[in-house]
């Protein structure tokens, strides 16, 4: 199919479509009968010698069309696929991870202006735009499917869009130690964790599982908990007896946002939460943590770093960009007196392996303070050496005061040894 005759019919049949105000969703037939029109006369104009070339399957050719114009195009495929992880638009070029984790490019031909359309359409009706006042847009697309990352000019030098479906859903902490993304023991630790409203940082990578692990996590919670989550675009979908979601507001005309992440986390503070959940930490709103600690709430959130301590040292630098004149050493100690766990993941590079990306726990690891009372350590809890290699207890404990706290919510004839060894499990 020549691309350049296929684009120039498109934009004419969105012209006439226009110019005759068919609705796309009422108005099919009128639709399909404008393509095949346009179509029709196309080949017509080809079989006189008129100096284009026929199309071969000009059937196929209006169906095209007609997904394009109102449907996803060459992303529908893609976007419907049960085995598609992640969606790429680079301009004219799509590409997709599928589930073995392999980097594919689409054989389709499309071009920008095409691709571009479709991305308007995938956001239509989630009340987030995407034009040059305002060129870099998130937003929960396909009925909360998936998450749309899109950015154009004058930011990014042509349309460049990342599609990252959730194709794990409905996961508890029982479904992943089966995956091998826990092992059993770190399960049952992270199920009593939950229990006793502790406070635990997610951190890893994109991609590595972070957030599946989160979800995880929160459905450990007990119901009677309020449970208060944050998040710029909504991705986490747990269900909540007491509690609820919060989503900051798309930008305004202006470029602003009426309610931030940060704006988001000050208004829950104020409503008696048990427990904040802030789906992803990047910035100022971690300040707004801190003042969970003097609430006697605790938390549980995600970050982007390489390791289990560098997540707190993350986590103390989101802070710092509040521009609250609080120093570096303040933020860290409260940290360190909020923050009972940290649990970091890893993922393999995509194709790395044939059954698929792994997305595995490496590291818990307890939080508690050093020696002069300033800084903070790190004990591990349970280590995977690798990718692939068994998570496994260490032997080493939480400090005195969280076991404390831990063991006040264990039934009588259980202790926390027996959780990290191995030897209780609390069930599906």
């Amino acid at each position: 199919m020549s691309i350049g005759a296929y684009d120039l019919l498109r934009r004419r049949a969105a012209e006439r479509i226009g110019a005759l105000e068919l609705d796309s969703l009422r108005d099919r037939e009128g639709i399909r009968s404008e393509v095949d029109r346009l179509v029709s006369a196309y080949q017509r104009r080809a079989h006189a010698g008129d100096g284009v070339r026929p199309f071969r399957d000009p059937a196929h050719v209006s169906d095209r069309l007609i997904d394009s114009l109102v449907g996803y195009g060459p992303l529908t495929p893609l976007l419907n696929g049960s085995d598609i992880e992640e969606v790429f638009i680079e301009g004219e070029r799509i590409t997709f991870i599928d589930a073995s984790g392999r980097l594919q490019a689409l054989d389709a031909p499309t071009s920008e202006e095409e691709n571009r359309q479709i991305v308007a359409r995938i956001l239509a009706g989630t009340n987030r735009r995407l034009d040059t006042s305002n060129p870099i847009e998130q937003a929960r697309v396909l009925g909360g499917r998936a998450r749309l990352t899109a950015v154009i000019p004058p930011v990014a030098d042509r349309l460049s869009v990342t599609i990252r479906k959730y194709t794990v859903k409905n996961h508890d902490l029982d479904f992943l130690m089966k995956r091998d993304v826990l092992s059993a023991p770190a399960s049952a630790f992270l199920w009593v964790a939950a229990q006793a409203t502790t406070t635990i940082l997610f951190s890893g990578p994109p991609g590595a599982g972070k957030t599946t692990l989160l979800s995880a996590f929160l459905r450990a919670v007990p119901v009677d908990r309020c449970v208060r989550i944050c998040e710029e675009v909504r991705e986490i979908d747990v269900p909540l007896m007491h509690g609820s979601f919060y989503e900051a507001s798309p930008p305004t005309l202006d470029g602003k946002r009426r309610y931030t992440l940060r704006e988001l986390v000050k208004v829950v503070l104020a409503q008696r939460p048990d427990l904040i959940c802030v789906g992803e930490v990047r910035g100022a709103e971690a300040f707004e943590l801190t003042r969970a600690v003097n609430a006697g709430c605790g938390f549980a959130c995600t970050i982007h770093a390489d390791s289990a301590p560098l997540a707190l040292v993350a986590l103390v630098n989101a802070a710092l960009m509040a521009g609250e004149n609080v120093t570096e050493s303040v933020l860290s100690r409260v940290f360190r007196s909020a923050i009972d766990f940290v649990v970091h993941l890893q993922r393999d590079h995509p194709g790395y392996q044939e059954g698929g990306i792994r997305r595995q726990v490496m590291e818990i690891v307890a939080v508690g303070k050093d020696d002069r009372g300033h800084g903070y350590t790190t004990e591990s809890l349970f280590r995977r050496d690798d990718l692939g290699r068994s998570l496994c207890w260490t032997g080493a404990l939480p400090p005195p005061e969280t076991v404390s706290r831990i063991h006040r919510s264990l039934p009588d004839d259980v202790s926390l040894d027996s959780v990290m060894s191995g030897d209780w499990y609390p069930g599906p």
